[in-house]
């Protein structure tokens, strides 16, 4: 059962997760030979505060 991990920066839409998931459920069936009832992904929002790009938070960065 493969399980997914994305950790991104806060602000997508729920659609836009969703069409996500979806797209990254397709890619596991794909390269590994699985169902897609055994993929299970986390979407994990990391608020713009707390997710740094060299050395700056992506809130300073206007991200």
């Amino acid at each position: 059962m493969p399980v997914i991990q994305v950790y991104m920066i806060a602000g997508r839409t729920p659609e836009q997760k969703a069409a996500f998931i979806t797209q990254v459920t397709d890619a596991a069936v794909s390269a590994l030979g699985v169902e897609p009832s055994s993929v299970r992904v986390m979407c994990l929002d990391v608020p713009k505060t707390d997710y740094a790009i060299g050395g700056h938070t992506a809130s300073a960065l206007g991200r």
